[in-house]
């Protein structure tokens, strides 16, 4: 059975072999989708329109002058009317009026005449038949995808899992990339995508970013899902979003072939299940409550604005209504993570009502302050535990999305600091532009185009440089104090001073050259320590 039901296929069914179906007008257009059947014999029909409908009628509304027929049939194309169906038994008319057939050919709308009377309430049910029982069987494959996809989460699988399953039902080869254009995935290989993929970024950047257009659909299906969908041949994309940004995007390449609104639909709810496998990587370590994690993580995601997350927090035992607001992003360690949640605890034991979630590598948590405490009194109780971590501005409820970034760039620098740490958002500067950097490509770029030659030689050297290098930047150039924190002669300061300068080419004594590499070497401690993933 067709995905849709066509003007051609509806044509074909039992009850109009009963008679001698013509068409007159608009036969390029028969395989038009048909959405509905109406009757009807007044003038007026089209008012009762919405699109894409079978209309049935004797003639008798159309009208008896050229002018009234023209005009009704206008308004039907306007309408946007998949066919006109006219009985020519003689009840209005015995052959089809010539305007008629002039105009409707003219617009481009099907005209099909029936030599005799046939029930329209039985050919209405036997078109009406045939739509439900599409849809009954597309709903059924749809909740049949979408089974298979829970049952691949529930299976653990990860992405790839359903790039593979995506590309199986819709026939086509798919490919996952990241908001960088990175390939992550690519399932259902064919010899055409791979020469797609062996391109790239070409394909990716140039024809998706600079030619991309909202798909259209000419189906009878409603395709609102489809709105979200760039199409540019041979491929459809969809975007995979969390904590309400772009994580990457979805191609499915069709080859010039377009997808159909059920594919389309498909891609969708694969798109949804690599958010959720994404989001339950970070949940697999959970050691805070489940609910409160996945709260969090709808707010992390953008499902849910920042007033709403106060309001549901509150069915969870956590007030945070009429307070103030901080988020506190902390690292977890290198080592196993105990069931001991630090940032639960500590806020329990404050008595300051928080929703905390367990992310993996890093913890979450939204803090209630009471009235007349700052920030300072959060960042000075994770500082006397030992913790990691980075403090956000104070926000109202609907900043929240803002401040979970805020939280995310300080702990990240807190992260890759050398002794134990807690970052206030204000208090990053320049470091703010790397922890962003950090996120792509460019700040490793950068570290290598300045530092590049000194990791080479460290890399094989009994004595690394580079420390000597991060001291003398910090104590702002001043060999003195560089070289009493470093519990060496200024001497053998100056030799590896020297050295540093002619592995790297740089004076540095010069200013200009000292502060660009102090952004290089913050850059290579940012890029060392484990970073908060753009899942």
């Amino acid at each position: 059975m067709a995905e849709v039901l066509t003007v051609r296929a509806a044509l074909e069914l039992e009850v109009f072999s009963r008679t001698t179906v013509r068409v007159y007008a608009g036969e390029r257009n028969l395989d038009r989708p048909v959405r509905w059947v109406h009757t009807g014999e007044i003038p007026d029909i089209h008012r009762f329109l919405t699109g894409q409908e079978m209309l049935l009628t004797a003639g008798l509304g159309m009208g008896t002058t050229s002018l009234e027929q023209r005009a009704f049939i206008r308004r039907l194309a306007d309408a946007r009317a998949a066919v006109l169906v006219v009985e020519l038994a003689g009840r209005m008319f015995d052959a089809m009026p010539e305007a008629v057939i002039e105009e409707a050919e003219a617009a481009g709308l099907p005209l099909v005449g029936l030599a005799d009377e046939i029930p329209f309430v039985e050919t209405s049910a036997q078109v009406h038949e045939v739509l439900v029982g599409m849809r009954v069987k597309q709903m059924i494959a749809e909740e049949a995808t979408s089974q298979a996809f829970m049952d691949l989460l529930l299976a653990d699988e990860d992405y790839v899992g359903v790039v593979r399953e995506l590309a199986r039902r819709s026939g086509h080869p798919v490919v996952l990339e990241d908001v960088a254009h990175q390939m992550l995935a690519y399932g259902g290989a064919t010899p055409e995508a791979d020469q797609v993929v062996d391109e790239w970024s070409a394909h990716s950047r140039a024809i998706h970013e600079r030619h991309t257009s909202l798909a259209t659909q000419d189906s009878g299906v409603p395709t609102a899902p489809a709105a979200s969908f760039r199409e540019v041949a041979p491929c459809a994309r969809q975007p995979v979003v969390l904590r309400g940004e772009s994580w990457g995007w979805l191609h499915l390449l069709h080859g010039g072939r377009r997808p159909s609104p059920p594919e389309l639909r498909t891609l969708e709810r694969a798109a949804a299940a690599i958010a959720i496998s994404l989001l339950s990587e970070r949940e697999s370590g959970a050691r805070a409550s489940q609910r409160q994690t996945a709260l969090l993580n709808r707010l992390l995601l953008g499902d849910i604005t920042g007033e709403r997350f106060v309001i549901l927090a509150l069915a969870l035992g956590q007030d945070l209504r009429g307070r103030e607001l901080v988020v506190v992003t902390a690292w977890a360690g290198d080592e196993e993570p105990t069931k001991d949640h630090l940032l639960a605890r500590l806020m329990e034991d404050a008595g300051w009502p928080a929703v905390v979630g367990d992310t993996g590598d890093f913890d979450v948590a939204v803090v209630g302050l009471p009235t007349g405490t700052d920030a300072g009194r959060v960042r000075t109780l994770l500082t006397e535990h030992g913790a990691r971590a980075g403090v956000s501005r104070i926000v109202e409820p609907t900043a929240l999305p803002l401040a979970l970034r805020q939280s995310r760039s300080a702990a990240s620098v807190a992260a890759a600091a050398s002794t134990a740490e807690v970052r206030h958002f204000d208090d990053l500067g320049a470091l703010r532009l790397l922890v962003a950097l950090s996120e792509g490509p460019e700040l490793r770029r950068y570290v290598e185009d300045e530092l590049g030659p000194l990791l080479e030689h460290d890399a094989l050297a009994k004595n690394p440089l580079l420390p000597t290098l991060r001291t003398f930047l910090d104590c702002g150039g001043n060999k003195a104090r560089a070289a009493e924190e470093l519990f060496i002669q200024r001497r053998t300061l100056y030799h590896r001073l020297d050295k540093l300068s002619e592995i790297l080419g740089l004076d540095l004594t010069q200013v200009n050259n000292q502060q660009r590499l102090q952004l290089a070497v913050r850059g290579h401690d940012l890029l060392r320590k484990p970073t908060l993933r753009r899942t």
